[in-house]
């Protein structure tokens, strides 16, 4: 790493290392003159290099939001290690509000959030902004984007887009996961998963939409709910699906929506005398799990949290400091990625 990452990086040294002037790298970084294409991509380079384009960055999230009133439903709250999910996506939007001098205030309430409520604990610590966590009630979206703050919905869905939302894309993340094991040479394949939020069912959207992309049947993509994302409702729900069809009814993969529901799939499957990858793969969602602690490793989609904190942040501010109020809602949503392991099917694991 270059040592003047170590101190303090200013316009100067942007200058010097391009070898411009002072002004020159301030129309750059500015748009205030137009420059030519080679002397703008060089400005960038090393402005991107020494750190001074994010420090600028930085900068302007402080000077936009101090305080960050964040409301999550209680039953979302990490209370044990099942809620894996929960307790990663939180601890990363307080480190990055840590990072950046933002002070985080939990929201204590009722158990059903309320939007009255919510804004009166915001305005009573002087937050900016809320960072709305799991909840995508109608009602309560509604009320909260009538307020004068900042709100962003984070991991959720708000179909009239009346506030900034950052989430997974849930249904593109579904799609990739299904899409590699059609290309795996599966055909019909389960998808377990459970009566959740619109999050949820876009995860099901996603499933059907690759069978729809190769023009394959429906009814080779089968759903079946389980009461709930913990595994032993995913080994609840199995146990019943395998007993009223005498076996797996010719299914050779399993996608799980959540890497929990995996966990107990796996867990399952083999209680039931099952190979995996063998007979049956199984793939999860989340990549919080630790897939490749389990026996055998698990084939998941990876859901980046930690990015989906910064985004928040970084959303929030912009409508706090350059889009205002008056403007369009955004939706931004982060791209996942599959994490190939054994239970999957994958060629290294054909390989052992």
């Amino acid at each position: 790493m270059d040592r003047r990452l170590d101190r303090k990086v200013g316009i100067k040294d942007v200058s010097r290392e391009a070898g411009v002037a002072l002004s020159t790298v301030s129309h750059v970084l500015n748009g205030t003159a137009p420059i030519s294409q080679e002397v703008r991509v060089r400005v960038l380079e090393v402005a991107r290099r020494l750190g001074y384009l994010a420090k600028r960055q930085q900068k302007g999230v402080i000077a936009s939001l101090t305080t960050l009133y964040l409301a999550v439903p209680p039953g979302n709250l990490p209370h044990n290690d099942i809620n894996l999910v929960s307790w990663t996506l939180l601890t990363a939007l307080s480190r990055e509000c840590e990072r950046r001098g933002i002070r985080v205030v939990a929201h204590t309430g009722a158990p059903e959030l309320n939007a009255a409520e919510i804004i009166s604990g915001a305005r009573a610590v002087g937050a900016e902004g809320i960072a709305l966590v799991f909840d995508d009630n109608p009602a309560l979206l509604r009320a909260l984007a009538a307020s004068d703050l900042g709100v962003v919905l984070l991991n959720g869905e708000d179909p009239t887009m009346n506030i900034d939302t950052v989430a997974p894309a849930n249904r593109y993340g579904a799609r990739l996961a299904t899409e590699w094991l059609l290309s795996q040479g599966h055909r019909r394949i389960l998808h377990l998963t459970w009566r959740g939020r619109s999050t949820i069912m876009r995860r099901v959207d996603g499933f059907h939409d690759a069978y729809a992309e190769r023009d394959l049947p429906q009814d080779m993509a089968e759903v079946l709910y389980a009461k709930g994302y913990e595994p032993a409702h995913a080994r609840d729900a199995l146990k019943t699906f395998i007993a009223e069809r005498g076996g797996l009814d010719g299914f050779t993969a399993v996608f799980c929506a959540a890497d929990n529901l995996a966990i107990g799939a796996l867990s399952e499957l083999q209680a039931q005398g099952f190979h995996i990858p063998k007979d049956i793969a199984v793939v999860g969602f989340d990549g919080v799990a630790p897939g490749d602690l389990t026996v055998p490793s698990l084939t998941t989609v990876r859901v980046p949290l930690e990015a989906l904190a910064s985004n928040t942040v970084q959303v929030l501010e912009r409508r706090l400091s350059v889009s205002g109020f008056g403007n369009p809602a955004c939706r931004v949503e982060l791209g996942c990625q599959l994490v190939e392991r054994e239970s999957g099917g994958s060629v290294f694991a054909q390989r052992q």
